[in-house]
């Protein structure tokens, strides 16, 4: 994971945390979650609060993921809401995160100029065993506490006001007014400082989860879709009379399911051609092909001259894989006529012919699912399944694990936003 640590392509874009009070802070909230201090004097933070140099110091990358559900935080600054999550068990954690600062900034804001916030984001299961687990997981709350117990003075604090409003002697109480005057010095005037978030609880809808390979959860009006391996405990079980199963092994059928549903931009001519996408897959599954042989051929220049070279070379292999030749005609088709009918196309290879619809609401988890299913393309993998891109990394052979960094690097981490808008129609809404 050299490679991907030098070229930012894996814990890149965190807050570098070095103040002394800052990291005792951090310590504290580690020490309330029943784990031993960092014995760091600086270190780096996702959204969330995790840290890769604290994950390696402890020897447990779950350190704020127990369980892969109930998800930790730790919040030391406000300016963790630009920050990325960079190790989680659910796709929606970040956007959850963003919720909860979008609609507590205030009360982050104040609390972070002398305390951390920590806690945990609450849902009705513990543990996950079985679909069912995943299923019954409708909204979360997040379960907020302070190191300094900041938000309890404020609450005590507030009591006591109530209390010297509503009670025609309490302002005769001297224990009472002191205790109010040494609670007002540490907390401020509570008045004019929101020091207690205000909104806790939060949808949870489509996602996915890193649990039994890999589960995709998709909500419509009337009934859930769940994709993913039928191994996994619960499959075609669980809730059967509201809940539609599909196998991820089978390509034809979540394609299907993806444009009955409106997830799918199916191919144009008119999209097609100007994102280039099409381009890029050809060039995906020749590379793929080349990573397969032994050994690797020289990939350091990956032109059209080379791309013919290695076509004419190993044609028996490309064509056996399918995966070129039916994006070639599908380019030509496209040329003379600007529609394609899916119908006419093997269904395990379609979804290398489309993108997720961009005007739809799963627009991110619909990506992520045809980059899990299209896995050759390393590219749209590491944009939308990270974490599926570094479990396949791990199994590159090592000179093509160079071409892929170098790869990565001189083309999405140069201007990742339009990189996303011309190949996938998406905006700028993810980091």
């Amino acid at each position: 994971m050299n490679r991907l640590l030098e070229a930012e392509l894996i814990y890149g874009r965190l807050l570098p945390i070095r103040e002394p009070h800052l990291v005792a802070r951090y310590n504290k909230a580690l020490v309330a979650f029943g784990l031993p201090e960092t014995k760091l004097a600086e270190f780096d933070i996702d959204i969330t609060g995790f840290s890769p140099q604290v994950a390696a110091e402890l020897g447990d990358p779950d350190y704020l993921d127990p369980l892969k559900v109930n998800r930790r935080f730790i919040i030391l600054t406000p300016e963790q809401d630009s920050l990325p999550v960079v190790h989680t068990s659910f796709s929606n954690t970040a956007g959850l995160m963003h919720e909860f600062f979008a609609a507590n900034a205030r009360a982050i804001h104040a609390i972070t100029l002398r305390d951390t916030l920590y806690g945990e984001i609450e849902d009705s299961v513990s543990e996950v065993k079985t679909l069912e687990d995943l299923l019954s997981i409708n909204e979360v709350k997040f379960k907020v506490l302070s190191a300094e117990d900041l938000l309890g003075k404020a609450g005590q604090l507030r009591q006591l006001c109530d209390a010297l409003v509503s009670s025609p002697d309490a302002w005769r109480d001297d224990d009472m007014l002191n205790r109010m005057v040494a609670l007002a010095k540490e907390t401020g005037d509570i008045r004019q400082n929101t020091l207690v978030p205000d909104k806790l609880v939060f949808r949870h809808d489509a996602f996915w989860a890193d649990h039994f390979g890999g589960v995709f959860v998709f909500v419509d009006e009337k009934i859930t879709t769940v994709i993913c391996d039928p191994e996994a405990p619960g499959f075609r079980r669980s809730r059967p009379w509201q809940v539609s199963y599909i196998s991820i092994h089978d390509a034809g059928l979540v394609g299907d399911f993806l444009a009955r549903t409106g997830r799918l931009e199916l191919p144009r001519a008119s999209w097609v051609e100007s994102s280039g996408l099409f381009a890029h897959r050809l060039e995906m599954a020749l590379l793929s092909v080349a990573a397969s042989l032994d050994p690797v051929p020289d990939l350091s220049r990956t032109d059209a001259v080379w791309m013919q070279t290695f076509l004419h070379r190993n044609a028996k292999a490309i064509n056996e894989r399918g995966v070129y030749p039916m994006l070639q005609e599908a380019l030509r088709t496209l040329g003379r006529t600007g529609n394609l009918r899916m119908a006419d196309i093997d269904p395990k290879l379609r979804l290398w012919l489309v993108r997720a619809e961009p005007s739809h609401p799963d627009q991110w988890l619909t990506n992520r699912l045809i980059a899990h299913l299209t896995a050759e393309d390393f590219v749209s993998r590491f944009v939308f399944d990270k974490q599926g891109f570094y479990r396949a990394y791990e199994r590159y052979p090592e000179a093509y694990r160079d071409y892929v960094v170098s790869r990565l690097s001189d083309t999405y981490l140069k201007d990742k936003a339009a990189f996303r808008k011309r190949l996938y129609g998406l905006g700028d809404d993810h980091a």
